[in-house]
């Protein structure tokens, strides 16, 4: 989030989709800390506050998926240009090492790739990833989210920043 939406600042966002994903079934395992990061796209956004969970879910990859995106419709974000400004995104990154693909050719936006394809040029991803799955192994790569996160630049990994006001996600 790095926007303010329909359910306030971006930290309140977070912290209500924490008790949404709770209401819809899901357990939250973990929760990393919380980043202040550097946007990715169009220039002249304010940075963002990204964390990632751990969750356990009774739903299939494809339902969970649907839930998050009507859960960012609801905090407030619109269809726009990609990797622009939003109150609320939310990405899958892995569901229990599954391995879901689509040709890039015929790939549709808001369908679902597990992995997340993205996550691995990513620090605001790993970082947070690390703090909560240190043992977390790419199940494509094979590459540990440590060493994911070494390969990054320095200035990537230098545009994450840990979040001295907290977590917004806690119960």
């Amino acid at each position: 989030a790095n926007v303010a939406g329909l359910w306030g600042t971006p930290r309140q966002s977070l912290q209500r989709a924490c008790r949404e994903l709770q209401n819809a079934g899901l357990q939250i395992v973990s929760r990393s800390n919380q980043y202040l990061t550097e946007p990715v796209g169009a220039g002249g956004q304010p940075r963002y506050l990204n964390m990632v969970l751990v969750v356990t879910a009774s739903i299939a990859p494809g339902s969970l998926l649907r839930l998050l995106k009507r859960m960012e419709r609801q905090a407030g974000r619109r269809q726009g240009a990609r990797m622009s400004a939003r109150p609320l995104d939310i990405d899958i990154l892995d569901f229990g090492g599954r391995r879901v693909s689509a040709r890039a050719s015929r790939r549709q936006l808001g369908q679902l790739v597990l992995p997340h394809p993205e996550l691995r040029g990513r620090a605001f991803v790993l970082q947070p990833l690390r703090d909560v799955a240190p043992n977390w192994q790419d199940p494509v790569t094979k590459r540990s989210v440590t060493a994911l996160l070494a390969r990054l630049s320095p200035k990537a990994r230098a545009g994450v920043t840990l979040d001295s006001a907290g977590n917004s996600c806690r119960s």
